[in-house]
């Protein structure tokens, strides 16, 4: 929140990453092994993007002074308004290629800072809001080995900082929310440039706090948006500009929201062809109220130790709570291709801003199977993962810097290989498709399922846009003794799948494949 010094931030993603390629492994067990990268990618990762080429974008804020990576063939950034360096010729962005495992620098003209953004049905990045010069911007990036920022100043109509982003049905953007902004707006504009009021965000911003910024948006299976911020929801049809349903508030009075971080994620939407599909939300950790107030001062609260989870379809849902094996606040919820959910990075007691977080939690776990069995804690990271640390799921089922347990060789023989086809595009809803496969083990055929993952926007503990959905199968044919096609049928419509780019996986009990890109459209 407040700009005190923060290179505790910075030195832990310089641990993660480094100058060099480098692929040593810090821990490796049936329970997930980390490895790391590099020592150094010179920027700190403050906000993250898989790309459909398989780079990962990666940007901070440019107000803090120079990064530890130059800017190309003397190229600099010339910024009057910029609050540390008027002219800076190292860089606040890179692009991190996964395959080759290398990096390289790219130009953010002006402040990131705090901002938000979503891949759109093109596949590109389209990013906004920031803090200063950049607090009103649309920026672009375009999945190409040479492309670089664009920028479009004053694309947006009001000033975005901690603002959420969701890609809609109909292909446009919508941004909620911000510092001081109890609004909405989308992009790219069309006739509607202007904002639309959200007094849902006014009633729950705490004076001197706020405690409802980033809030958690996601798209519902009636086309609605879910909105979640402190310890309360609503269901917003963003087209009338009409809440159709406000959700009851979680029994116990603590903030899940921006500076009291928790996570949240829409659970994998399974059963896509039934009449009604069941949606559910999960929320986890955050920090009791006052504990902002109390770390500003010196005082670190532990941070709470419970998961929620509500299905927001059911005509009289309810708040469900559960118990988690380690307090976390800034964590991060990823979902994995074979439907689980890794809970990943953050702290034992504090809250989220500069040198607010303490007793950081070393170890992820994943939140599933039934209650009183549902969490599996994993292997320990030496690395300590607080503020502004981002994560992604990749394209060969890593969690960037955590290899999941199903990543462990000794699943070989009962891990789908896609033969067929490489990728696809043009996908249509509503429609049948066949991936064929290779399994070299006997294959049971009722654990043979298709998933598709939107690849996310994650900063600051929320993955926005993030969606799983399970095609399951229609019918299995072997082919041979190893080699295997797999009928399923897309998603029916925009409601469940926004049209755009997705990963698609092969999972055989529980083990799934390496993805491949698709778009649905």
């Amino acid at each position: 929140m407040s700009a005190t010094p923060f290179v505790f931030s910075v030195l832990i993603l310089q641990l993660l990453f480094a100058s060099q390629q480098c692929h040593r492994f810090l821990v490796a067990a049936a329970d997930g092994r980390w490895q790391l990268l590099q020592k150094s990618i010179g920027v700190s990762a403050m906000h993250m993007q898989l790309l459909r080429n398989d780079r990962v974008v990666v940007f901070d804020r440019t107000d803090f002074g120079p990064s530890k990576l130059q800017l190309p063939n003397g190229k600099c950034r010339n910024d009057p308004s910029d609050t540390a360096l008027k002219v800076d010729c190292t860089a606040h962005s890179v692009e991190y290629d996964v395959l080759t495992n290398t990096f390289r620098p790219l130009m953010v003209q002006t402040d990131v800072w705090c901002s938000s953004g979503a891949i759109m049905p093109n596949g590109n990045l389209v990013q906004t809001g920031g803090f200063n010069d950049g607090e009103r911007r649309v920026r672009t990036f375009s999945p190409c080995s040479t492309c670089d920022w664009q920028e479009t100043p004053n694309g947006l109509a009001a000033k975005r900082w901690y603002a959420s982003n969701h890609i809609l049905p109909d292909g446009r953007q919508i941004i909620v929310g911000g510092r001081r902004q109890f609004n909405y707006e989308f992009v790219p504009k069309t006739i509607t440039a202007n904002t639309f009021s959200l007094p849902f965000l006014s009633q729950t911003s705490e004076r001197g706090v706020e405690n409802n910024l980033y809030p958690f948006v996601f798209l519902n299976v009636d086309g609605n948006l879910f909105i979640f911020a402190i310890n309360r929801a609503i269901l917003l049809d963003y087209m009338k500009n009409k809440v159709v349903k406000t959700y009851p508030t979680i029994p116990v009075d603590d903030p899940r929201s921006y500076p009291s971080t928790g996570s949240a994620i829409l659970l994998p939407l399974k059963n896509l062809e039934a009449a009604a599909i069941q949606a559910e939300v999960l929320v986890c950790g955050g920090a009791p109220k006052g504990s902002y107030a109390q770390a500003v001062r010196g005082k670190f609260i532990g941070a709470l130790n419970t998961c929620v989870r509500i299905k927001i379809t059911d005509p009289n849902p309810q708040w469900v709570m559960e118990t988690m094996p380690l307090a976390r606040v800034m964590g991060d919820m990823i979902l994995l291709p074979n439907g689980n959910v890794l809970l990943i990075n953050g702290a034992g007691s504090g809250t989220a801003g500069w040198e607010l977080g303490r007793n950081p939690v070393l170890n992820p776990y994943k939140p599933d199977n039934k209650i009183g069995t549902r969490f599996e804690t994993q292997n320990p990271t030496t690395v300590p993962r607080l503020y502004h640390s981002t994560t992604a799921l990749l394209r060969d089922g890593r969690v960037l810097a955590f290899s999941p347990a199903y990543l462990d060789t000794k699943f070989n023989n009962i891990r789908p290989i896609i033969t067929a086809p490489k990728s696809m595009s043009g996908i249509k809803y509503g429609t049948k498709l066949t991936v064929r496969v290779v399994i070299t083990r006997k294959v049971a055929k009722n654990q043979v399922s298709v998933t598709m993952v939107a690849p996310a926007f994650n900063t600051h503990s929320f993955s926005m846009n993030q969606r799983l959905l399970v095609l399951g199968n229609d019918k299995v044919a072997a082919l041979g003794k190893v080699t295997y096609d797999i009928d399923v049928t897309t998603p029916c419509s925009g409601n469940l799948a926004p049209s755009g780019f997705y990963l698609l996986f092969v999972v055989h009990q529980g083990i799934p494949s390496k993805g491949i890109w698709v778009k649905l459209q």
